[in-house]
């Protein structure tokens, strides 16, 4: 078994679940995108550069997604939270995935790379 397949078999439910959607989510957006591990968590990159990361937040529990190049996307859902030059989107397991902003969020930061 993987690093990246232990994290995934490592997470609760509902996370595991939500986990594994955003996974072949992100990975159908395009064919140049393709999963690593890096720093100890699944890291997904566009055309060979860093594009997002899955991870928990400590506090919340809650997953999330953060994409490298987010800073110039104004959205409320989109939050710092410290970080510098990234923006998490956080999900609720529980509920519904807003597949339409979640894939403006992914467009908009596509959009950064050309």
């Amino acid at each position: 078994m993987t690093q990246i397949e232990e994290f995934y078999d490592s997470q609760p439910e509902p996370n595991r679940s939500c986990f594994l959607f955003l996974k072949q989510f992100i990975l159908n957006q395009s064919e140049l995108m393709e999963e690593k591990w890096k720093w100890k968590l699944p890291f997904f990159y566009y055309n060979k550069k860093p594009f997002c990361y899955l991870w928990v937040n400590k506090k919340t529990k809650l997953p999330y997604v953060c994409f490298v190049k987010s800073l110039h996307i104004d959205r409320p859902e989109l939050l710092l939270e410290g970080r510098k030059q990234m923006k998490a989107y956080t999900i609720d397991p529980n509920q519904d995935i807003n597949i339409d902003l979640l894939t403006f969020i992914i467009k908009e930061s596509l959009s950064k790379f050309d």
